[in-house]
C-alpha cells in the first residue's frame, strides 16, 4: 500500500528494519547517547540552526509538539498573535485558549495567504503582542505560507516566531534568522519519513537558558526535556525507543540523498508527475500551482465522483489517498508526496487515477 496522505508515510526498508533493531531500557547509557545523537542530528538538517539552537525530542504526535511548544514558550505575561489560514493555525490558537494564555487570532479563509496588511493592523491594534504564531506549510489545503513576508516584520518589530513546522520540516526552506524564529515544532513521520510516535521542538539557545517558566502542563513541559537531555542525556518520561531507532536511519537516509534541498526536488518531481496525469482529465487544483508546497496538494473532485467513490477505488489499486476538511470536505481531495515512492509506483498511481475518472464519467 502506498500511503499519498500527509503523514504517515511508506518507510523504505531500511527505516522500517530499523524497528527491530533490538530492545533497550530508556534508562540506560545507549538510549541517552542515541537521544543526543537524534537532537544533533535534527538541528544539523539547516546548517542555519546548530550554533545558536538545540532540539529536544518527545513521544507524540506532530501536534503535541505544537501544544508543548506553545505551552513552554507562548508568554503569560504578553499576548501571541495565531495568523490562521486553516485547520492547523486555528489549532494552535485552540491551544492557546486551553491553557489561558493571552493570545490574538487572525482568522483568515482558508484559500487565501497571509495578510500582510490584516497582521499589521492587528499589531497596531494590539501593542501587548509580543510573539507570533503560524503554520509554515498548511495541510488544509496544501498552501506554503509566505513565511519571508511574515519573519521580515516580525524581525522589525522584535517580534519572535513560534513555528508549526510539522509538514514542511525537512523538505521547505526554513530561515531562522529571518524569520526571527524562537522555535520550531517537528515531527519524525512526515518529511523525515520516519514512523509515528516520535515528534521534537528545536529552540533558541537563549530560550532554553533563560529562568524557566511556569508551564501549565507536566508531560509537555519542554524545559524538563532540555534538563534532562542536554544534561544526564535521559528523559522525563519514557520515549519510545524503537521508534527512535528509526528516526535515526531516516534522518541517515535524508542526509545521504543530498539533505532537505534534495527532497524537496524530489517532492516537486513527484507533484509534477501526478498534476500532468489529473490535468490531462481535466482535473482542476484548489490553489494556483505557485502558492503549493512541495509536499501536498488539493484538487478539486470531478463532478458525479464522491471522495468516498475515488478513495476506495484507488485503496483497491493499492493507493491511500486523503479528504478536504471541514468545508473543503466535500470538494476536494489530497495527494501527498512523502515517503519511499518509487518511479513504478508513480506510475501504477498514474494508471489508477486514469481508470477511477473515466468510469466516473
Amino acid at each position: 500500500m502506498i500511503l499519498l496522505n500527509p503523514g504517515p508515510v511508506t518507510l523504505s526498508e531500511r527505516v522500517r528494519g530499523a524497528l527491530t533493531s533490538g530492545d533497550w531500557c530508556h534508562r540506560e547509557p545507549e538510549f541517552a547517547e542515541l537521544t543526543r545523537e537524534i537532537n544533533a542530528e535534527l538541528v544539523g538538517i539547516y546548517p542555519e540552526m546548530r550554533d545558536e539552537f538545540a532540539a529536544v525530542t518527545m513521544t507524540g504526535s506532530g501536534t503535541s509538539a505544537v501544544e508543548a511548544m506553545l505551552a513552554s514558550f507562548a508568554p503569560a505575561d504578553g499576548s501571541t498573535l495565531v495568523v490562521a489560514n486553516g485547520v492547523y493555525g486555528e489549532r494552535m490558537a485552540r491551544i492557546l485558549a486551553a491553557y489561558r494564555k493571552p493570545h490574538e487570532l487572525l482568522q483568515l479563509p482558508w484559500t487565501s495567504p497571509l495578510d500582510m496588511d490584516a497582521v499589521l493592523l492587528m499589531l497596531d491594534e494590539h501593542p501587548d503582542i509580543t510573539h507570533v504564531a503560524t503554520v509554515h506549510h498548511e495541510t488544509t489545503t496544501g498552501r506554503l505560507n509566505d513565511i519571508d513576508a511574515l519573519g521580515a516584520l516580525c524581525r522589525d518589530r522584535n517580534l519572535p516566531m513560534l513555528l508549526d513546522g510539522v509538514s514542511s520540516f525537512g523538505a521547505e526552506r526554513i530561515d531562522p534568522v529571518g524569520w526571527n524564529l524562537d522555535a520550531v515544532a517537528g515531527t519524525a513521520n512526515k518529511c523525515l519519513h520516519g514512523v509515528p510516535g516520535l515528534s521534537f521542538v528545536i529552540g533558541r539557545q537563549a530560550i532554553w537558558e533563560r529562568p524557566r517558566p511556569q508551564v501549565g502542563s507536566v508531560y509537555l513541559d519542554l524545559y524538563g526535556y532540555y534538563a534532562g537531555q542536554h544534561g544526564d542525556g535521559f528523559s522525563p518520561f519514557t520515549q519510545s525507543v524503537q521508534v527512535a531507532f528509526a528516526l535515526r536511519e531516516a534522518i541517515a537516509e535524508l542526509q545521504e540523498a543530498g539533505g532537505w534541498q534534495a527532497r524537496r526536488e524530489t517532492y516537486l518531481q513527484r507533484a509534477a508527475t501526478i498534476h500532468k496525469e489529473l490535468g490531462s482529465h481535466d482535473v482542476k487544483s484548489l490553489l494556483n500551482d505557485s502558492e503549493y508546497s512541495c509536499v501536498l496538494r488539493s484538487y478539486l473532485l470531478p463532478a458525479n465522483l464522491s471522495y468516498a467513490t475515488l478513495h476506495d477505488d484507488l485503496k483497491a489499486q493499492g493507493f491511500v489517498i486523503y479528504a478536504g476538511q471541514g468545508e473543503l470536505a466535500e470538494q476536494i481531495f489530497r495527494l501527498a508526496y512523502m515517503g519511499d515512492i518509487r518511479r513504478a509506483d508513480l506510475d501504477a498511481l498514474c494508471s489508477a487515477l486514469q481508470s477511477a475518472i473515466s468510469r466516473a464519467r
